[in-house]
């Protein structure tokens, strides 16, 4: 016997790994918009993320990047991108003086990317641009809300296995 489709297909819009995705897509958009308005961004990448030049995937080297740099397979490997991918971004993001390659000093072979001074004004006003972004956020939601939903996420991305 044939077992019967749901006729109610709502849930499929309000899942909560849809909801995720949407909070995630707006919030990151939202940022790229502060940034391209942003004094405190170079005026090169702020002009670049206001005409959309700069997307969500460049966000993933400015989220992962270490201070210190990382080799490439660290940086994709944190970002959850194919080696490939992330040196695609890197190259690009390299393209527009956010972050610079060198000699890994561990390792001959190997290279370092690390944010080079016009990264590390990006990187400042990225956080410039998060903080605000979160309080916009928190004036939506509320306050009490907007705890239970950072404590229940830091929570939930802290039970996922790691890759």
């Amino acid at each position: 016997m044939m077992e019967e489709h749901p006729s109610d297909e709502r849930w499929r819009q309000t899942h909560l790994g849809r909801l995720l995705g949407h909070a995630m897509r707006r919030f990151d958009s939202r940022v790229l918009q502060l940034m391209a308005a942003s004094a405190q961004a170079p005026l090169a990448l702020s002009n670049l993320a206001a005409r959309d030049k700069v997307g969500a995937a460049h966000i993933h080297i400015t989220r992962h990047l270490p201070l210190a740099g990382a080799r490439l397979t660290e940086l994709a490997q944190a970002a959850g991108l194919t080696k490939q991918s992330m040196g695609d971004l890197v190259d690009q993001c390299e393209a527009w003086g956010l972050v610079a390659r060198s000699a890994d000093p561990l390792d001959a072979r190997a290279r370092r990317i690390a944010f080079t001074p016009a990264g590390l004004d990006w990187l400042a006003a990225f956080q410039a641009a998060v903080t605000q972004a979160e309080a916009e956020f928190r004036a939506a939601v509320g306050a009490e809300v907007a705890t239970v939903v950072a404590l229940g996420l830091e929570a939930y991305a802290g039970d996922a296995p790691l890759e």
